[in-house]
């Protein structure tokens, strides 16, 4: 089972960045945690800051893993182009937030992904990476 975790924008930040919003832990250190709690899957992370680079590591490798985890950060709120991404590609999307958007600023309640991914997880901090795992996981054993 190949599962690809995408990040965006500012999530090379956590530990460092609002810790009271969103953890202390940076991802590269979870990232370690959760390749030993899933031994089943094989587990790639990709960062990037850059709105078309989250695009090519979609369509990269959309077709060929079995599962995608992402957290599109800010670009959850603003993006068609990975609305359309998602949309284009075969491999199930899980959308992740490490904080509540619903309990954020109003600006981010509207998601223009979820339409396009299998389901939304958001206000667990980063145990909702191990939830999407876990669930991309179920849905290719059946």
């Amino acid at each position: 089972m190949k599962i690809q975790i995408i990040n965006g924008p500012n999530l090379n930040l956590l530990g460092k960045r609002e810790p009271e919003t969103y953890g202390s832990e940076s991802f590269e250190s979870y990232f370690e945690k959760l390749q030993h709690r899933f031994p089943a899957a094989s587990i790639d992370y990709f960062q990037s800051n850059v709105e078309g680079e989250i695009i090519n590591a979609l369509q990269k490798i959309g077709f060929t893993y079995d599962g995608i985890v992402l957290n599109a950060g800010a670009y959850t709120h603003t993006s068609i182009a990975i609305h359309d991404a998602i949309g284009g590609i075969k491999s199930p999307v899980a959308e992740v937030h490490i904080s509540n958007i619903y309990a954020r600023e109003e600006f981010r309640h509207t998601s223009l992904i979820t339409s396009k991914c299998s389901g939304l997880i958001a206000g667990f901090g980063l145990e909702g990476y191990a939830m999407a795992l876990l669930y991309l996981m179920n849905k290719n054993n059946k």
